[in-house]
Parts: structure tokens; sequence; C-alpha cells
């Protein structure tokens, strides 16, 4: 294919970005990325919206469809559960977009969230995606 440049794999494009923000959401983010490999060793991961204003784009976890996104931004990251609504959050783990379908989790620097009750909704997120896909 002369002229077109191989594209990268999203798995090497999300370690870029973790790289680069070489701060403290450089860590959560590479942490989440492993939780999330974790609870769903099958999740495949994407980077979607990948635009001028955000080259790196967003990365993308999913399963069936899409499980959650990790958007950064200057002060926090954001956690995004395209079907968070159908998903049990025993936990409380949400605390953002709580209207509607999307539910988020949003981090701040020093904020600590429980790995486990992360990875419990990983799975829940990612047997809904399964079930959906089975309809």
């Amino acid at each position: 294919m002369k002229g077109k440049q191989k594209a990268e794999s999203p798995s090497r494009l999300i370690d870029a970005k973790i790289e680069e923000l070489a701060d403290w959401r450089g860590r959560a983010l590479s942490r989440i990325r492993r939780l999330i490999k974790e609870a769903d060793p099958d999740v495949v991961e994407e980077v979607k919206w990948r635009k001028p204003t955000n080259p790196a784009g967003v990365p993308v976890w999913s399963h069936d469809g899409i499980i959650c996104t990790g958007e950064t931004y200057k002060d926090h990251l954001r956690l995004t559960f395209a079907d968070g609504a159908a998903v049990k959050d025993p936990r409380g783990l949400f605390n953002a977009n709580l209207q509607g379908v999307t539910r988020a989790i949003v981090i701040h620097e020093g904020d600590d969230i429980d790995g486990e009750a992360f990875k419990a909704l990983i799975r829940a997120a990612a047997a809904l995606k399964a079930s959906s896909a089975r309809d």
C-alpha cells in the first residue's frame, strides 16, 4: 500500500497517551486500564474520536460494544460507561452523568477508586453487552 502509513495499534496509541500525560492522570489511566483487563481479559482496546484538537483520541474498551471510555482532561479523568444506567453499581462508583443512559466516574488527583468494585462494574457492563449481543 504505497503512500499509506501502517496504522498504529490501539494498545500502542493508549500506551503513548499514558506516557504523554506523565502525571497523576497517566498513572490513574494506567491503573484503570490494568483493572479493566483483569476484569475482562477479552476486552478490546480501541482509540476513537481522533481529531486535530485531540490527536491522541479517546481510549475505549469494548466487548460486544463499548463498555467504557477513558477521557482525560486538565484536572480529571472521566470514565464514561455507555449503558451505565443499566449496570448495577452497589458500591456507588458512578458520580457523574447520573441522568440518561450513560453513567460516569470522575477521578480527580488524590482520588482512589476501589479496584474490586471497579472490576465488578466492568464485569457487569461486559455481561450486559454480551446479553444484548445475543438478543
